[in-house]
């Protein structure tokens, strides 16, 4: 049986994000033992570190693409 290695980087953002909420979903279900749980644990630290750190990086590639300017979504909207 392969197994994926638990401690190489996810390939992108949304399969980090998927494995993630597989890891929160296992260790809620309460059916994991104290070494299981740790893994995931571990597994998930790393994971949501990797998804902060992509999601910061989107969202200064969007702050400089806009000049550091966020824009308003609705132009001309307005509380009349």
């Amino acid at each position: 049986m392969a197994r994926t290695d638990k401690n190489a980087p996810p390939k992108d953002f949304e399969t980090a994000l998927q494995e993630l909420e597989t890891l929160v979903a296992d260790m809620e279900s309460g059916r994991l033992n104290l070494e299981a749980a740790l893994a995931a644990y571990q597994r998930g630290s790393l994971l949501a570190a990797y998804c902060q750190k992509t999601l910061d990086a989107a969202d200064q590639q969007v702050k400089v693409l806009d000049n550091g300017v966020l824009k308003d979504l609705h132009p001309g909207g307005g509380d009349d």
